[in-house]
C-alpha cells in the first residue's frame, strides 16, 4: 500500500523553538502548515529540568503573545536589571528597565516551559499538522513544489520549504546553501544554582579573562549560570565533584547573594560563529539555528531566530492573503534582504565583544574601560544599547512592534 502524500503551504521542518512559532504563527493565519519533527514530544508531567533556559527579549516577548504562545508558558523571570562588570576593574554597566519604561527588559525561561508552550499552542489551529517523531530521508522539487520524503514513507509536499533544524540544517544542505564557520576555543558550561538571598530580578554579565560568566534570574532563589570558559578547562571543571565544582562557581559568582550550591544537571556545549551565506534558495527559506549561530556573550541567539520567524510569517501571510505564492522567488529575495543586516550586525557585535573582553592586552582594557565609562555617562546612548537588547531596533517585523499578522 503506497504511503500517502501530505499537501501543504508550508512544510517546516524541525519543532524546536524556532521551527514551531512559524508554524504556529502561519497556521494560525489559515496557511496550511506541516512540521516534521524529529522529537518525540516530552512527557508534560514528567520531564525533568535539564538546566536549560533561553533569555526571552522585550520584543521577542511581543512575537509569543501575537502567536498565542505567552499565555501557555508556566513561568517567566522578569529581567529587571542588568549590570554589566569587567573583571578588575571598577566600572560597570548598569541598565534599569525604568530607563525605558515600566516593563522588563526581558524574561527567562526554562526550555522545558518554552517547549510545552509551544507545543499546546501548536495543538489549538487546525490547520497545523505536527508529525513527531519524524524523519525527514531526502527532498526533491516537484515543479513549483518541494517534497519531502519521511523515513516511514510519507511524503509532504509543500509550496515553501523551511530549514528550522538546527546549526547542521539538512535543508541548508539540500538548498545547496553554503556557510561561513568560525569555531571558538571557548566551551560554554550551563548550570543552576540556588542561593540564600533573592536576586531582585538582575542579570550580571561579568566579563572575565577566558570569556563572560552570565548569571541569569530565575524563580525563587535560583539563577542560572551560563560560563564560558576556555575548551580544555571547561572539560576539567565539568569533571570536578560536586563540592570542588561548587567551589570554582562560587569564585566567580561572588558572595553578593549569600551562600549558594549547585542544582540539578550540568553540561557544556561547543562554541562557534556559524553564519549560512543566504537565508534563501529556491522554494526553501532558513530560521533560527539553520541560518546563524552566534556567541552566547548577549544571551541573543533565540532572539535573533525569533526575528527571522516574525519576518518570514508576515511576508508569507501577506503573501498568501493576496492570493500569491508564499514560496515566490521575490519574496523570498525580500525575506534574504531584510533579515541579512540584522544577522550579520549581531554576529558581528558579539564576536567583536567576545573578543575585545576576553583579552588581558594592557591598550585593549584600557579602551574596554573607557568604552563602559562613557556608555554608562550618556543616558541617550545606554537607552540605545538596551532598546538593542530589547530587539527593539531597526525595521520591526508586525509582531515584534506589538501587532498582529
Amino acid at each position: 500500500m503506497t504511503a500517502p502524500t501530505i499537501e501543504a503551504d508550508i512544510a517546516v521542518v524541525g519543532g524546536g523553538l524556532g521551527g514551531m512559532p512559524l508554524a504556529i504563527a502561519c497556521a494560525r493565519a489559515g496557511i496550511r502548515t506541516v512540521v516534521i519533527d524529529r522529537e518525540r514530544p516530552p512527557d508534560m508531567l514528567e520531564e525533568p529540568f535539564d538546566g536549560r533556559t533561553t533569555a526571552i527579549a522585550f520584543g521577542s516577548r511581543r512575537v509569543l503573545e501575537g502567536i498565542g504562545v505567552w499565555p501557555h508558558v508556566g513561568h517567566a523571570e522578569p529581567i529587571l536589571d542588568i549590570r554589566v562588570t569587567d573583571a578588575g576593574s571598577s566600572l560597570f554597566l548598569h541598565y534599569d528597565h525604568r530607563a525605558v519604561g515600566d516593563e522588563p527588559l526581558g524574561w527567562i525561561v526554562e526550555n522545558r516551559d518554552l517547549r510545552r508552550a509551544l507545543l499546546a499552542a501548536a495543538a489549538e489551529p487546525a490547520d497545523l499538522l505536527h508529525l513527531a517523531p519524524a524523519t525527514v530521508a531526502g527532498f526533491e522539487r516537484d515543479g513549483e513544489r518541494v517534497v519531502a520524503s519521511l523515513a516511514d514513507g510519507r511524503r509532504v509536499r509543500a509550496r515553501l520549504l523551511v530549514g528550522a533544524d538546527g546549526k547542521n540544517s539538512e535543508v541548508r544542505r539540500w538548498a545547496g546553501i553554503p556557510v561561513l564557520r568560525l569555531p571558538y576555543p571557548q566551551h560554554s558550561i550551563i548550570c543552576t544554582v540556588e542561593h540564600e538571598r533573592p536576586h531582585g530580578g538582575v542579570a550580571v554579565e561579568n566579563f572575565l579573562p577566558s570569556g563572560p560568566f552570565a548569571i541569569l534570574p530565575l524563580a525563587g532563589s535560583r539563577s542560572s549560570i551560563v560560563w564560558t570558559e576556555q575548551a580544555e578547562l571547561a572539560e576539567r571543571f565539568l569533571a570536578l565533584d560536586e563540592p570542588a565544582f561548587t567551589a570554582e562557581v562560587a569564585a566567580r559568582f561572588g558572595d553578593w547573594l549569600g551562600p549558594l550550591r549547585v542544582i540539578g544537571q550540568r553540561a557544556f556545549y561547543k562554541l562557534e560563529l556559524m553564519i549560512a551565506r543566504r537565508m534563501a534558495a529556491p522554494r526553501a527559506a532558513l530560521v533560527a539555528d539553520a541560518a546563524h549561530v552566534i556567541h552566547p556573550i548577549a544571551g541573543q541567539g533565540l532572539n535573533l531566530g525569533i526575528r527571522d520567524v516574525a519576518a518570514l510569517a508576515e511576508l508569507v501571510v501577506d503573501q498568501c492573503r493576496l492570493g500569491l505564492d508564499p514560496g515566490a522567488t521575490a519574496m523570498l529575495d525580500r525575506y534574504e534582504r531584510w533579515r541579512r543586516v540584522d544577522t550579520l550586525t549581531l554576529a558581528a557585535t558579539t564576536d567583536a565583544l567576545n573578543r575585545l573582553f576576553s583579552n588581558e592586552v594592557a591598550p585593549v582594557k584600557l579602551v574596554r574601560e573607557l568604552g563602559l565609562g562613557l556608555v554608562e555617562r550618556i543616558p541617550p546612548l545606554k537607552r540605545l544599547f538596551m532598546q538593542h537588547a530589547m530587539g527593539l531596533v531597526g525595521t520591526l517585523p508586525r509582531l515584534v512592534a506589538g501587532g498582529a499578522l
